[in-house]
């Protein structure tokens, strides 16, 4: 591994190499501006003293994006380290104290994990760390990998089994899906039949945000289901168990949903009788986030309410 040269070192500071290893990953000085939360001139000049000191254009534009040149990719990986072992030294001293701190944690979930995973955390953050706040944030699924590297997400939750390359990851539960429907159905009881449950008229729902594990589910479903049966497509877990609860209609969903919803909208679920795979549900972290105190507190927190074993109703183990 190259070393960083030594020559002017009393130039180089912490913030320098900051705007390098954001540069080097969001490739745009508008986009490295915002999560350095600086000004756009205020960076060029950074980055105008790192090419003096390095004597190289380090990154230069090509079409809309700016470009590493040999030399920024030479540098990529001894900036990082350096700025890792940094970021672990500050975190050796430093303590998170939950019932005093006033951080905002960006959590990445389904419209599921909103409904069935924050409020018990919600509840419990009151509780605990009154100023502890959770934003649930959205990106593009394409785009997570590179928003938990970057810390603008502290915790992914679900099922992403794309998130491979530098990810830690820890179960929480698994589980299978299950069907919400109104209660007294004319046709269906608790224990319906494949061929019932076949000629009911169904609603799906088909956005990108509900996840890999659902996907997958709903495109075995419409293999079994007539087209016809097939009534709707809307957006939401939640959508589709209101439009179930004023129809005959039946809505295919995870487990702890279809559980929660079922309890809020006083309707009734049922084990679908089509097999559908399990999934599985974990939170994943960046390694370079590992030994951060608030996110290791962040994670302690919903592995106990929802891990470790844990049985909860329309969750398997």
């Amino acid at each position: 591994m190259k070393s960083i040269p030594r020559k002017n070192s009393e130039e180089l500071d912490l913030h320098a190499l900051r705007v390098f290893d954001t540069l080097f990953r969001e490739r745009s000085l508008t986009r490295a501006a915002e999560v350095l939360n600086t000004q756009q001139p205020a960076l060029s000049k950074t980055l105008a003293r790192l090419r003096r000191y390095f004597d190289d254009a380090l990154f230069v534009r090509v079409s809309l994006h700016m470009e590493p040149t040999a030399k920024a990719l030479q540098l990529e990986e001894p900036v990082r380290v350096l700025l890792e072992g940094m970021r672990q030294l500050g975190n050796e001293r430093a303590r998170f104290n939950a019932a005093e701190s006033e951080r905002t944690f960006n959590v990445f979930t389904t419209d599921a994990g909103v409904i069935v995973l924050l409020p018990e955390i919600i509840e419990r953050l009151i509780s605990e760390a009154p100023g502890v706040r959770l934003r649930a944030a959205q990106v593009g699924l394409s785009d997570l990998h590179a928003a938990l590297e970057a810390g603008e997400i502290d915790l992914a939750i679900g099922e992403f089994p794309q998130l491979v390359r530098g990810i830690r990851r820890q179960k929480l539960f698994s589980g299978r899906h299950m069907s919400i429907l109104r209660k007294d159905h004319p046709r269906l009881g608790v224990d319906p039949e494949r061929s019932e449950f076949v000629a009911e008229q169904h609603i799906f729902i088909t956005v990108s945000g509900t996840g890999h594990p659902h996907q997958v589910a709903e495109r075995l479903l419409e293999e079994q289901l007539p087209p016809s049966n097939v009534i709707a497509h809307v957006p939401s877990f939640t959508a589709a168990a209101i439009l179930a609860k004023h129809t005959d209609a039946v809505a295919t969903m995870p487990g702890p949903i279809a559980v929660v919803l079922a309890s809020d909208l006083d309707m009734q679920f049922v084990s679908t009788p089509i097999k559908l795979p399990a999934f599985e549900i974990s939170q994943y972290w960046h390694e370079r986030f590992d030994r951060d105190p608030g996110n290791q507190w962040l994670r302690m927190i919903f592995n106990a309410q929802f891990g470790s074993g844990k049985k909860q109703q329309g969750h398997g183990s």
